[in-house]
């Protein structure tokens, strides 16, 4: 299913046992190829799996992957911008909404380019209680060297100017 530009989409993010984790209630489409999913938003409503819900702060422009196996936010601050990126399947999408399976480990890259690995004990102990098959842990694995690698050489869109024409043309729609 091919997205319409300029239209707002549902993000859904589950965990390994189909449980929901997160939803973020609209952000709009700013690309759809056969690489990836970009989309946009600012202040959207983000609900917990429990029922409780926040706001997002900054604007941020995401890059969902059709092949890789993590997500990329862009999170436009004042100071500049940071990235945070999900271990996660590659996105799906259907007509209720864009989905993935979120595997806790998170990536952090900070303005100055360093690189946080978060998450690493909540993934160890998901390993055993969903069950992760050995197969899918060598993919993350795999997918977290070549993610750290696009972080340390610059590689789109761990670079500035992607995040900013990207939200420009958000502003723009």
């Amino acid at each position: 299913m091919k997205l319409i530009i300029g239209n707002l989409v549902t993000i859904q993010g589950y965990k390994h046992d189909h449980t929901l984790h997160r939803i973020w209630q609209e952000s709009k489409v700013l690309d759809d190829n056969e690489e990836y999913i970009v989309v946009a938003n600012k202040r959207t409503k983000v609900i917990e799996a429990n029922g409780r819900f926040w706001f997002t702060k900054e604007p941020s422009v995401t890059f969902f992957y059709k092949q890789h196996w993590y997500n990329v936010i862009g999170i436009i601050k004042p100071t500049g911008i940071t990235y945070y990126c999900n271990l996660c399947s590659p996105i799906l999408v259907d007509d209720e909404a864009l989905k993935y399976i979120d595997y806790d480990l998170d990536v952090k890259v900070s303005e100055d380019r360093k690189i946080l690995l978060m998450d690493h004990n909540e993934y160890l102990r998901h390993i055993k209680q969903m069950d992760y098959p050995s197969e899918l842990c060598q993919i993350l694995e795999a997918e977290l060297a070549y993610l750290q690698n696009q972080i340390k050489t610059g590689m789109d869109p761990f670079v500035s100017e992607t995040i900013t024409n990207w939200y420009q043309k958000y502003l723009q729609l």
